[in-house]
C-alpha cells in the first residue's frame, strides 16, 4: 500500500520560519498532485498550497508570498517552507497526494493523506 508521512512540524515564535516535509512509500508508479492542508481547532479544512507533478503551484492567499510549496518526484516528497509565521497559521498540517500504485499486475490510484504535523505559532 501507500504511506505519507510528514515531518517537521513544532512551536515557533511569531515571524519564523518552518519547513514541512511529506514524503510517500509503498509501491508507487507516479504521483499527480501534491498539496498540503491545514486545520485549526474549530475551523474547516483549508488548501494551504498544491503542486502538480509538472511542478505548477497554486496558494491560499493568506500564505502567499510566505510559503513556498515544492516537490521532489525522485524521492516522492513534497515540501512547505513557512517564513513569516503568524499565530493565525497555528493548525495541523496534512500532506495529500494523489498516487498511482501497483496492485499486483494491474495500476491503481487513489488518494492518500499523511497522519499531520502540528505547527504552533506563539510567542
Amino acid at each position: 500500500q501507500v504511506q505519507l508521512v510528514e515531518s517537521g512540524g513544532g512551536l515557533v515564535q511569531p515571524g519564523g520560519s518552518l519547513r514541512l516535509s511529506c514524503a510517500a512509500s509503498g509501491s508507487i508508479f507516479s504521483i499527480d498532485a501534491m498539496g498540503w492542508y491545514r486545520q485549526a481547532p474549530g475551523k474547516e479544512r483549508e488548501l494551504v498550497a498544491k503542486i502538480t507533478s509538472g511542478g505548477r503551484t497554486n496558494y491560499a492567499d493568506s500564505v502567499k508570498g510566505r510559503f513556498t510549496i515544492s516537490r521532489d518526484n525522485a524521492k516522492n516528497a513534497v515540501y512547505l517552507q513557512m517564513n513569516s509565521l503568524k499565530p493565525e497559521d497555528t493548525a495541523v498540517y496534512r500532506c495529500n497526494g494523489g498516487v498511482t500504485y501497483r496492485s499486483g499486475p494491474y495500476l491503481d490510484t487513489g488518494d492518500y493523506w499523511g497522519q499531520g504535523t502540528q505547527v504552533t505559532v506563539s510567542s
